[in-house]
């Protein structure tokens, strides 16, 4: 069984509906990808800091149980409580976020936690994954401690799966995001790479971008606009066309579903048309249904490898 550890951060989720009505969950990147994972039947830890005693992290933790996510790595904060957002869709399910996160514990958890235990905790896994909003939560301060980990840790053979999920109003410019990036990416193994990000990153042309780090040795899954696929493994190049269009509810989490389902089939052995089809078939779930984290009853059956 793979053993997973994903870095990052937890908030309240408030899903806005008609008028002033809301749906409150718990949700973020890695979050998200941490659950599905665990769904998916890896061994799963997260990694982050919550509040003390406050209704919102007890709820956190509590669905972190339930999911089966391990949470020895998760650190406390006095008088702290969790970060919120909430979203909104238009027509097409296509979201827009709003953030109160700027006292979040999670912004302060290389500060607080145990290094030694986090850089023991993560080379016993078989797979870190962080993502583009790890870098920007924890700050300058907290990716200097991070990258001396994260450089151990590879060297000593265990995999790092990183997404460039880049949201601008957490970053001081796009040329320090991309610092950040292209610091974590030489100790990576697998990148998620959205042309999007790369855009907004003022990172040159996607497939450039792409190229040069599977040159690197990476495994990168490269998502355009269009959706289609693009997966380069050194000199090897494999296309997915874009499927038919389902009708979305909410895009919220599909990536992070998306991610899950890769990962989880490739270390399984899997080949990346398998991972793919995996991780289309979950994402495609996901974006019928609203907030980030689908109920365990929805999930698809036929996520093998077969």
């Amino acid at each position: 069984m793979t053993r997973v550890v994903a870095i990052g951060e937890c908030m309240v989720e408030l899903s806005l509906g008609g008028g002033a009505a809301a749906a409150v969950g718990y949700a973020g990147d890695t979050f998200n990808t941490a659950v599905y994972m665990s769904r998916l039947g890896a061994r799963t830890a997260f990694a982050t800091a919550l509040g003390d005693d406050d209704p919102f992290s007890l709820g956190i933790a509590a669905m972190l149980a339930r999911e089966g996510v391990e949470i020895d790595l998760v650190v406390r904060a006095e008088e702290r409580l969790p970060g919120l957002y909430a979203i909104t869709r238009d027509a097409a399910g296509e979201r827009s976020f709003y953030y109160w996160r700027g006292e979040a514990p999670a912004r302060d958890y290389l500060a607080l936690a145990d290094l030694d235990v986090l850089a023991r905790s993560l080379k016993a896994a078989d797979l870190i994954y962080l993502t583009a909003i790890t870098l920007a939560v924890v700050g300058t301060a907290g990716r200097e401690v991070l990258l001396p980990i994260l450089t151990e840790v590879a060297e000593a053979g265990v995999a790092v799966a990183f997404d460039t999920n880049y949201r601008t109003a957490l970053w001081p410019s796009s040329r320090e995001a991309l610092s950040a990036v292209e610091a974590v990416l030489p100790h990576c193994r697998y990148l998620s790479l959205g042309a999007a990000d790369l855009a907004a990153m003022n990172a040159g042309p996607a497939h450039d971008f792409a190229a040069r780090w599977a040159d690197a040795g990476l495994e990168v899954v490269l998502r355009e606009e269009s959706h289609r696929l693009t997966v380069l493994t050194g000199a090897a190049r494999e296309f997915f066309a874009p499927e038919a269009s389902i009708p979305a509810v909410d895009t919220t989490g599909a990536g992070d579903a998306f991610n899950a389902a890769y990962l989880v089939a490739r270390r399984a052995g899997g080949t990346v048309a398998q991972a793919i089809g995996a991780a289309r078939r979950l994402s495609a779930v996901v974006v019928q249904h609203r907030g980030a984290i689908i109920s365990p009853t929805a999930m698809p059956t036929d996520m093998g490898t077969e």
